[in-house]
């Protein structure tokens, strides 16, 4: 491209850009009359566009996730068949529906738009090649009517079992139902983000088709519905961003204001959406809900949905949010569990849980200017959501747990893969929540190094931050502003360097120490203000001005609630915004989940190049708990372990970790004492690395408890199965009993139909045990039978005909 074109296209996307700001920020006529204003006026965010990333910490997550995460995802998509479900739709190759999930489509989507993202900033022709074709590929799958869901479209007759033989429909049954509007919803965030990044009208053209079918198709009088699965309300707003085509706005209120009361919980649609209080069901959905009912509040100044939402964010950081700030604890639902039930080893947090609640909180944010939205946003930022994958880039977590066996292990990919594109996405608009501003104020919300040039009431302001947050507290803001100007400057403080873990009473500092932080502008100090968590200095800015604001990064103990009886007996540390966690490699032995810990150490900190990629390492003494044979619990030595930030984990390898740290005997887990059952090598019909669940010894609440790991043969249903022993030498056994694993109501595991056992002779013959084999639900299945001696025993399963199974603990005595 010659320097004329090219100046002539960096002109046309800097054009749309701002276009899409004043859209932001002025609605049409009637909208913008209702929106809501802080004191001094509305918040805007200052677009990632404007925004270069300079730190090591950010820029090479972003540089990984545009030269490794972006490419091997759409590469995944091409190889399962993602891509080829649209060319079979718009009859480009024949076939049938390539993939397992209905709403595979989406997946494409969500790499469009984070492929958009990194071309803003790191133009790659051979990149913008890639989706041009993608969007190809759409276009000729989309119906002529707009209709574009590629596992209808392909065999409309016969539609995956989720969907109905007419369209839309099924989205009104339920959580199970249609993915349809789902899929609409990240086709139009794609499509607003493609058309902000390239100038390119291609992908926003077939959204538009599409969302002007919705428009025809629901409302008042016509289908009175919204979707099982939320997203595309948000998807709305953008496309009315884009297109300022208000009827998008008022449909994406349309499909929130339908809701409930009588649905399912699950998809939040058991009451109307002003009249909810709680954060319940699957995590995702409700964060996207969430976040479209803040955007609507926000155009439309609607009251009753500031009245909703307030009370289910409080009762989220109150109640049901984890120290890292992931959300959804329960695995069989996606979603939240009761109050302050937040287990640590079946944690859930999904990755797409994180981004969500990322995207609520700004949301709250730009509303009415409160830290305390950007503390938690933060908090999910650097923890919850970076966990989700690896420092290479190419591996990922759908849950996030908090403590782990060596059972958990990131993923190339998943049949369900939404987390992947999420992360893909997610990363490259960071540089987006940097800052935000109102007419004559900038708000300084995350702390990295970085240049950015922000129009403030029409003038320019360069701003430049020089830190090495998060691992040093300091950071220097270099302020340039076109002329000499007079504006307020509001840097966040912190909720952990304020002496609040987080919002709320769910966790606190438990070590007596008190954090600090000085502010100066120029090198002296200077009177400021606190406003909704902020520091506010407002005076003349002039060139070359600095402010330096100095946090104390010491390492600090933090206690969760009494009402958390996952935590009791433990801690967690925490320096900034980091959590922690002990891991496998760290450890004597490999073991930490039998370490003990002094609370009333002194826990030291140091940045270790080589380690992780570079991170700052807490360093910690532990001594290691062993069960004795007579009872009791005897400890090692005094070790020295080095806790690593709690996103880096098992990027080593999987093993043990734990971020909640036992401090007293009622906590500790020590090393159990040695049973036949955990001596043993254990085998199946089904090789899997959850085989070290059946004699982990850790015992369930319940059948359908998750806390502890848990072996199943799920999908197989209706077979003959097994589990093997082999014993270290000839055991003399008589009895035996098994927790079998039961997820009803969500999941597809019950009780088994049927199940015996077998011995191996010292000859190597296999005999049946004559017993009686009952089966119960929530309690041991126990037998007793005459003596026999083994080198092995065998676990025979039939699984109940529609049905799988699974094992919480097999014990042999």
């Amino acid at each position: 491209m010659n320097l004329r074109l090219r100046k002539m296209k960096v002109t046309r996307i800097m054009l749309i850009a701002l276009c899409c700001v004043m859209l932001l920020t002025s609605c049409d006529k009637k909208v913008a009359e209702q929106t809501q204003e802080s004191e001094e006026g509305p918040i805007t965010n200052v677009p990632f566009t404007s925004v270069k990333i300079t730190d090591t910490f950010w820029s090479e997550k972003l540089d990984r996730n545009r030269e490794v995460t972006i490419p091997i995802a759409i590469q995944q998509c091409y190889t399962t068949g993602r891509v080829d479900n649209f060319k079979i739709a718009g009859g480009l190759m024949e076939g049938k529906y390539q993939t397992q999930m209905p709403f595979d489509d989406t997946d494409i989507y969500k790499l469009i738009e984070a492929a958009s993202y990194s071309l803003q900033n790191h133009p790659d022709p051979q990149l913008e090649a890639r989706v041009d074709t993608l969007i190809y590929y759409i276009g000729k799958a989309q119906e002529p009517d707009g209709y574009i869901y590629t596992s209808r479209t392909i065999d409309p007759k016969h539609p995956h079992p989720w969907a109905d033989t007419t369209r839309w429909t099924a989205a009104a049954k339920g959580w199970y139902g249609s993915h349809e509007l789902y899929d609409c919803g990240h086709l139009f965030e794609a499509a607003a983000a493609h058309y902000a990044a390239t100038g390119n009208s291609s992908l926003l053209d077939i959204a538009t088709k599409t969302a002007d079918l919705l428009v025809k198709d629901f409302g008042p009088g016509k289908l009175e519905f919204g979707p099982g699965h939320q997203v595309v309300e948000m998807g709305l707003v953008k496309m009315y961003h884009a297109t300022g085509k208000k009827e998008y706005l008022d449909l994406a209120k349309f499909f929130l204001d339908v809701r409930g009361p009588g649905g399912e919980e699950y998809s939040q649609a058991h009451k109307k959406v002003i009249d909810q209080r709680e954060p319940v069901g699957h995590a995702v959905r409700a964060t996207y809900m969430y976040s479209a009912m803040a955007d609507i509040a926000t155009l439309y100044d609607e009251k009753d949905y500031l009245t909703a939402l307030n009370a289910i964010w409080d009762d989220l950081v109150h109640k049901k949010i984890y120290i890292t700030g992931g959300i959804g604890s329960g695995g069989g639902n996606e979603g939240f569990d009761a109050a302050y039930k937040l287990p640590n080893m079946s944690a859930y947090c999904e990755t797409c849980a994180s981004v969500g609640n990322i995207n609520w909180n700004e949301r709250m944010f730009l509303y009415d200017g409160d830290a305390r939205y950007i503390d938690v946003m933060e908090r999910t930022l650097y923890n919850a959501f970076l966990s989700g994958v690896s420092l290479t880039g190419d591996r990922f977590f759908y849950p996030n747990v908090l403590e782990s066996l060596g059972q958990h292990n990131r993923g190339a990919w998943f049949g369900t893969a939404c987390c992947p594109p999420n992360v893909a996405r997610t990363l490259p608009s960071v540089p987006g929540y940097v800052y935000a501003k109102g007419p004559n104020s900038i708000y300084v919300n995350l702390y990295m190094a970085n240049t950015a040039d922000i129009d403030l009431g029409g003038e320019s302001v360069k701003v430049e931050q020089e830190t090495k947050y998060p691992w040093e507290g300091q950071v220097n803001i270099k302020l340039d502003p076109a002329t000499e100007k007079e504006f307020a400057l509001k840097m966040r403080i912190p909720g952990w360097a304020n002496d609040d873990v987080i919002p709320g009473d769910l966790y606190h500092y438990a070590d007596g120490h008190e954090d600090k932080y000085s502010i100066t502008v120029n090198g002296e100090e200077v009177d400021f203000t606190m406003d909704n968590g902020y520091a506010v200095v407002n005076k003349s800015w002039a060139k070359g001005d600095v402010v330096t604001i100095d946090f104390d990064m010491t390492p600090r103990i933090v206690e969760a609630s009494d009402s958390v009886a996952a935590d009791k007996g433990k801690m967690a540390i925490q320096r900034g915004p980091i959590v922690y966690a002990a891991e496998w490699p760290d450890a004597e032995g490999g073991k930490v989940l039998n370490l003990i810990f002094d609370e009333k150490q002194e826990f030291t900190s140091a940045y270790e190049a080589d380690k992780l990629g570079g991170v700052v390492v807490v360093k910690a003494k532990a001594k290691a708990a062993k069960a004795k044979l007579e009872g009791g619990i005897e400890y090692s030595e005094e070790q020295e372990i080095e806790l690593i930030p709690y996103y880096t984990w098992n990027n080593r390898g999987a093993g043990e970790m734990m971020v909640w740290l036992p401090v007293n005997e009622s906590s500790v887990r020590p090393l159990p004492s040695p049973t036949i059952a955990s001596t043993s090598k254990v085998s199946a019909s089904r090789e899997n690395k959850m085989l070290v669940a059946l004699n982990d010894q850790l015992l369930p609440e319940n059948s359908g408890d998750r806390e502890w790991p848990y072996y199943h043969w799920w999908p197989k249903k209706g077979t003959a199965e097994w589990v093997q022993y082999d014993f270290e030498g000839t055991k003399t056994i008589s009895s035996s009993k098994v927790y079998w694993f039961d997820d009803e109501p969500f999941g597809e595991c019950r009780i088994p139909a049927s199940w015996e056992m077998q011995y191996k002779t010292s000859n190597g013959d296999w005999k049946t045990i004559k017993a009686d084999y009952p089966v119960v639900k929530d309690d041991w299945s126990a037998v007793s039978f005459d003596p026999v001696t083994a080198t092995a025993v065998k676990l025979k399963i039939q699984l109940p005909e529609k049905f799988s199974a699974g094992i919480h603990e097999w014990i042999v005595d």
